[in-house]
């Protein structure tokens, strides 16, 4: 069973990269380039999320969250995985982001953004970030596998230590991924907490995601020692994280609103216009509303069914969003076709291979970590 589902992942991704190929050649190479950076930035903010909830059980030390933490370190490989899509991505620049057209730089604000908005630097920022997550994954997830089979307690105080220099480091490069690969699309407009309002949901993305991994391998009878307490705290945090992501993009749009500054109502003037307003409607009932009210029961955060579906709505809405940021600089109304389906079966189809198998490598517990079974003693 498991190589026909294999089997059968490859054979959708395959159909995928043919049909986003001839997509490119059909559609124009823009439309393609921007379904390449809505998936790389899918995939990578829930890698990244899934990292910084390693690092963060390490610097509060946390003892619910040791049973469990297996699976954001499997997922955050995700990370890594988007290290290659970024540098490909880097094709992209001349064709969706004006600030690369030397024409542009008689617009005093572009000029103005020219020392941080060059292609060189920008590269570079992009090679630097990279090397950085590929570092944090070595030290945090390659040495909590390593502790498995050495009991080595000193992973634990290694971990303890850098995982705060890693939160700087996080904080930083997270916010360059906001201003370089989505606010730069319109390089005129800014937002001083864009970066907080894209790490609010890369961290939502990353909880839904090791929540939903959670649960699946729970119902295959894997973690059979995960008790409804566990999967608890997985749904507070799902909760509070849903309304701190709403807060943040709330707050911005307020500001903004009632600023009411041509440069920073330009960029929510395009997304407000056409189809892009009732998609903005549809992402607040979509990201917020439902979750919110759905998980507000106490019995609700701690149904195995119910939370994973939950959080797989919460991962759409993700998706969504991204979409409503990045794809209005098409232009043209809204795009919804075969490129943006062919995108899905190559991405979808490969990840969820690449999820299977790093699902498939080691414990599924760091049963080297000497507080684990603290952990698996948890109860609220």
């Amino acid at each position: 069973m498991n190589k026909q589902t294999d089997k059968r992942l490859a054979a959708t991704a395959a159909l995928g990269l043919i049909g986003i190929i001839a997509a490119g050649l059909v559609f124009g190479w823009s439309r393609f380039w921007a379904n390449w950076i809505l998936w790389f930035l899918f995939l990578l903010t829930i890698g990244l999320g899934s990292l910084f909830i390693v690092a963060l059980e390490h610097v509060v030390g946390a003892r619910w969250s040791i049973p469990l933490r297996r699976v954001p370190e499997r997922l955050s490989s995700l990370a890594v995985l988007m290290g290659p899509a970024a540098l490909l991505a880097l094709f992209s620049l001349h064709f969706l982001y004006p600030w690369t057209k030397p024409e542009n730089l008689q617009n005093p604000v572009m000029a103005g953004k020219a020392v941080w908005l060059n292609e060189r630097f920008f590269i570079w920022r992009v090679i630097g970030c990279v090397v950085l997550w590929a570092i944090a994954y070595w030290v945090f997830v390659s040495g909590s596998v390593r502790q498995d089979r050495d009991h080595n307690p000193s992973f634990n105080l290694r971990a303890r230590r850098l995982a705060p220099l890693f939160m700087v480091v996080f904080g930083i490069t997270i916010t360059i991924v906001a201003f370089d690969w989505i606010s730069s699309l319109e390089p005129e407009w800014y937002s001083d907490i864009f970066g907080v309002y894209i790490f609010a949901g890369t961290f939502l993305a990353g909880l839904a995601a090791t929540t939903l991994t959670v649960l699946y391998l729970k119902s295959k009878g894997r973690l059979p020692e995960i008790k409804p307490d566990h999967i608890y705290n997985l749904g507070g945090f799902l909760f509070a994280f849903t309304v701190f992501w709403s807060y943040i993009g709330f707050a911005q749009y307020l500001l903004m609103w009632y600023a009411n500054l041509p440069e920073e109502v330009l960029w929510y003037k395009e997304r407000l216009q056409g189809a892009w307003g009732p998609l903005l409607l549809v992402l607040a009932i979509f990201h917020f509303l439902v979750p919110f009210f759905l998980l507000i029961p106490r019995e609700a955060k701690s149904n195995p069914k119910f939370l994973f579906w939950t959080a797989a709505f919460i991962l759409f809405s993700h998706w969504l969003d991204l979409y409503w940021m990045i794809f209005p600089v098409l232009g043209h109304g809204m795009h919804l076709g075969w490129p943006e389906l062919s995108f899905g079966f190559f991405s979808i189809g490969g990840v969820l291979l690449w999820i299977r198998h790093s699902m498939s490598r080691g414990a599924d517990m760091p049963v080297g970590d000497p507080f684990l079974r603290e952990g698996l003693g948890f109860r609220l």
